[in-house]
């Protein structure tokens, strides 16, 4: 993969094809390698780029000096895409998503257009009224902090995986893909500061000029149903899609419902 070099920081990325550039976001734990299905069904048409944020991959890991915040991913992402020249797509996934929106906040006119699968900015359900479901985001948060900080990533893994994937999940996995999920976790650990402590208003999300679609599965959690209703509520302007399933990880289980609507979007946009 091609590495880019920003002062202190080194960012990889995938960069696959040619056209219109699309940046891929990732979700947290999947890194960049969960847009391989997505980046062949556009590479045809698109020049695709995939980044690994903070700790991902061989991009340089979040210092842990300070909180964490989604300014800071965004400036990862924006860095890439001042490298592509031209005003790119921008596709993220959950903690993605979160870093997409802020993304298209900071760069306006110049992003062509924005989907987001599976948003997760949670602290949007604190300052909406949303207290059960906030607080429902918020269990997870301190589990993750407080075994984190005990090195107990396997804990950790545990209730993630099976929040995020489905009851049931963590003791379905193998044991390699076990393994791996637990190697992977630690950035997460610092992106719940950026998701839970974000100011940004739904009024601020409402004016973003790049044209916009939403996706989200029937079956996911109520974290997110509720942070789409929001979404819903606030930007009607928006284009939203609900998958019939899939929950929240449905751009990795079910990739062939979720990566035509992205390719029919991307060609409308």
């Amino acid at each position: 993969m091609p590495v880019l070099s920003k002062g202190r920081f080194n960012i990889d990325y995938t960069d696959d094809g040619q056209g219109p550039p699309v940046v891929l976001i990732h979700s947290s734990v999947s890194a960049n390698r969960q847009w391989r299905a997505l980046t062949d069904a556009l590479k045809d048409r698109y020049r695709v780029l995939a980044i690994n944020l903070f700790g991902y991959g061989e991009t340089t890991p979040w210092p842990g000096t300070a909180a964490q915040t989604l300014y800071a991913q965004a400036q990862l992402v924006m860095a890439l895409c001042e490298e592509v020249g031209a005003a790119p797509h921008l596709v993220g996934h959950s903690f993605g998503g979160s870093v997409a929106l802020k993304v298209a906040a900071l760069m306006g006119s110049r992003v062509e257009s924005l989907t987001l699968i599976e948003p997760n900015p949670v602290y949007l359900l604190r300052q909406n009224g949303r207290t059960e479901a906030f607080l429902e985001s918020r269990g997870l948060r301190d589990h993750v902090k407080c075994y984190g900080a005990l090195g107990d990533w396997p804990k950790v893994a545990e209730r993630f995986a099976n929040y995020w994937s489905g009851d049931g999940a963590w003791s379905a996995l193998p044991e390699k893909r076990r393994a791996a999920f637990v190697a992977s976790l630690p950035p997460n650990f610092h992106e719940w500061d950026a998701v839970m402590e974000e100011e940004t208003t739904l009024e601020v999300w409402q004016a973003l000029e790049a044209r916009t679609l939403v996706i989200s599965a029937a079956d996911t959690r109520r974290t997110i149903k509720e942070i789409v209703a929001l979404f819903a509520q606030a930007c009607p302007h928006w284009a939203f899609h609900t998958l019939p399933e899939g929950g929240h990880m449905a751009p990795l289980t079910k990739p062939e419902l979720v990566n035509p609507v992205v390719r029919q979007f991307l060609e409308t946009a």
